[in-house]
């Protein structure tokens, strides 16, 4: 299906994919699919074993795979220079800050070169050191290897883990005894890899995925192994379900929901088997989440219409709706994200003016509880806060992670008693990083109905802005996820080459609060597309780029953000690099057997049972919007056994490309070993990486 270059000066030949034609009829609106064989009629099972992929299937990706390969072949010395420094950039042996509980301390540690971690713990105050797990040498035994969660014991004799050996997140949980050093059960399988520990260390808690991949049912086994008893059964296939353990340890705390409504679900810690309670009965369009602090529930909720979400409490023995009465009343602007709680102290983080603050109150403070909290903030123009929350529940130390497109991580502790902070760790960055030699700037583009879109800028310091330059303008604007200011290992590579690189933080994300999101989302989705190329034009005449010259690059929703500005405005692009892109929607959304589709109607639309949702998604869907016109270079990435933008979808995209434009080269990369994040290990992911950096540069090279 694909010819190999004879010679170096070859030009190699892509592989054209077979059509056949699929009609397919939907509230009385009929398209035709050439590209839907690409799909297995058995994906359930490819997901689990990707060796059972159909035969002409997998023959036709491996001729994708070796044309991409063939196409970027005068890169490879590149990749490999860019591959050594950005692993120059990474300590090749790294620890976490420790967590204390208890009589021990818990971290994270990277041995010498080593592409998966340890699990390690030491007594608190110094001794030896113990290994809880070697992922490391876990992964050796299987092609592709990645753990979920994992935790210990409240009582530090047993170890949980969740890992998955296929890239498809389906996971298998794992309890090692300590004490013995060996596996103390059978493994749980077939789960989403999320589980609880009950604090009297007797219970484990789990969440069942299913045949189509979704979150349907919570069980409960003894930690130590035996039968499974069914706690909660999710009827709806539109919500996920969450487990965890209060950080005071008084509940197990259940939630059920989708992006617009969730419910939450108790059950006390000192009677596990009890059967769980609803705290609040769902309302549809309200969103709540629980923080227990001592004898109450903080609630962080956008009832009311608080659109930004206000901060609500409620004694934790009358959880009902009437019960609730104002903490941090609702004000427009200040989007709050999240509360931690000890014993003395309540902290909350809120996204204002696009960075993130952390506010932090004591117990029993009364009045207005926000003019009283203690703020905690930075001076760059553009920076991240992740708040960590409190180490301990009795003890007033709260950690948090502060950096920014210059700066690395640097990890603090904060006394929330004193207003002591102590600097922990710093990111090494072993290759030498000199935050001097940087610039980050935000911007704002004017997008065509007016709204004012963030850009974050990073470049050389002195970088002339004459729109030589070449520009890489990342983008995503889903589900309210914020692209936040962060600290990148990999992103020097090219800015040291002269590049310069902007996130546009468009409408669909959180940057601006929900509303920014509320606004990218269903009927006003395309205002995600129309922000980004705003932002693009902005940069253009500011001089950070030049139309031609800016390569665009996102992943899974990020990918859909891709294929439409290729529809679009593909003049302003030199190159497209997509990830897992979410191209196919119509089809995705059309079929209820996908892992995703019922839970992300809310976000899109229901195709299926309404009109204006069809033609709306129809309107912009990528694949269903191709045109006959020259088109920039499009790489598109993907895993063979990724359960949420599955393997068919950048295939059929790339295919129908090649069929209707011209331009190009459009390039198809699936890999074969991996799911939605790619390859696993932290060297092994920066194969792919490097890839998308060469590939822009090359486009550029090519432009």
């Amino acid at each position: 299906m694909s010819q190999r270059p004879d010679a170096p000066s070859a030009t190699p030949v892509p592989p054209i994919a077979r059509r056949e034609a699929l009609s397919t009829t939907q509230l009385g609106r009929t398209r035709t699919d050439f590209y839907a064989w690409m799909k297995d009629e058995n994906w359930q099972q490819v997901l689990r074993d990707p060796s059972v992929l159909r035969e002409d299937i997998a023959t036709h990706l491996k001729a994708e795979n070796a044309y991409a390969e063939a196409v970027l072949a005068g890169m490879e010395p590149l990749r490999e220079t860019l591959l050594q420094e950005i692993i120059g950039r990474i300590p090749p042996a790294e620890s976490s800050v420790p967590v204390p509980d208890g009589p021990w301390e818990y971290s994270v540690r990277f041995e010498d070169g080593a592409q998966h971690p340890l699990r390690v713990r030491c007594p608190r105050g110094g001794g030896a050191e113990q290994v809880l797990l070697d992922a490391d040498a876990l992964s050796k035994q299987h092609d592709y290897y990645a753990l979920s969660q994992t935790d210990h014991s409240p009582d530090h004799r047993y170890f949980v883990y969740a890992e998955d050996i296929q890239g498809s997140e389906v996971y298998r949980i794992q309890v090692a005894d300590l004490e013995t050093s060996t596996l103390c059960a059978d493994p749980v399988p077939s789960t989403t890899g999320s589980f609880a520990i009950s604090p009297d260390s007797q219970w484990l808690f789990w969440i069942y995925r299913d045949d189509n991949g979704r979150p349907s049912k919570i069980y409960r086994r003894p930690l130590t192994g035996g039968e499974d008893v069914l706690v909660f059964d999710e009827t709806d296939p539109g919500f996920f379900l969450s487990i965890g353990v209060s950080a005071s340890r008084k509940w197990i705390v259940i939630e059920r929901g989708d992006h617009d409504t969730n419910e939450t679900l108790l059950i006390p810690a000192s009677a596990p088997t009890a059967l769980p309670v609803v705290a609040a009965p769902l309302v549809r369009g309200e969103r709540y989440s629980l923080t227990h602090w001592n004898d109450r529930f903080i609630i962080l909720t956008n009832a009311g219409g608080a659109v930004d979400f206000q901060f609500m409490q409620t004694p934790d023995t009358a959880t009902g709706r009437e019960n609730w009465t104002p903490f941090v009343p609702y004000r427009e602007g200040h989007y709050l994200l999240g509360a931690s709680a000890s014993r003395g102290h309540l902290a909350w983080a809120e996204r204002r003016d696009g960075n993130i603050h952390i506010l932090v109150v004591p117990e029993g403070m009364q009045g207005d509880v926000r003019a009283q909290a203690k703020a905690i903030g930075m001076d760059e123009a553009a920076y991240d806060l992740t708040m960590l929350g409190t180490l301990e529940y009795d003890a007033p130390v709260l950690r948090y992670i502060y950096q920014s497109p210059t700066n690395p991580a640097h990890w603090y502790d904060y006394d929330m008693a004193t207003g002591e902070r102590v600097l922990r760790k710093i990111r090494e960055v072993p290759s030498g990083h000199d935050a001097s030699r940087y610039e980050t700037r935000r911007l704002f583009a004017t997008s065509p109905d007016g709204a004012q879109v963030p850009i974050t800028v990073l470049m050389r310091k002195g970088q002339i802005l004459d729109g030589s330059a070449p520009l890489l303008l990342y983008g995503y604007g889903s589900y309210g996820i914020a692209m936040d200011a962060d600290f990148s290992t990999t992103v020097f590579s090219l800015v040291d080459r002269g590049w310069i690189h902007a996130i546009a933080h468009v409408r669909g994300g959180s940057e601006k609060g929900w509303n920014w999101f509320l606004d990218g989302r269903g009927t006003k989705k395309p205002n995600t597309f129309i922000d980004f190329i705003a932002c693009a034009r902005h940069l253009v005449s500011a001089g950070y780029g030049s139309a031609g010259r800016i390569v665009a690059q996102g992943g899974s929703a990020g990918g859909l953000l891709m294929g439409a500005i290729t529809n679009m405005a593909p003049e302003l692009f030199a190159g497209i690099a997509a990830q897992v892109p979410f191209v196919d929607m119509l089809n995705t959304m059309s079929d209820v057997s996908l892992p995703l589709t019922p839970p992300e109607w809310p976000e899109w639309g229901n195709p299926l049972e309404d009109a204006a949702a069809y033609d709306l998604i129809a309107s912009y869907s990528p694949y269903d919007n191709i045109v006959a016109k020259t088109y920039p270079p499009v790489l598109a990435m993907g895993g063979l056994s990724d359960p949420r933008v599955t393997y068919w979808e950048p295939a059929k995209w790339i295919a129908k490309l090649r069929e209707v434009t011209s331009g190009g080269p459009f390039l198809c990369r699936i890999n074969m070993e991996a799911g939605h994040g790619g390859s696993s290990g932290r060297f092994k992911r920066l194969e792919e990486v490097t890839l998308v950096q060469a590939f822009a540069i090359w486009a550029i090279e090519h432009a």
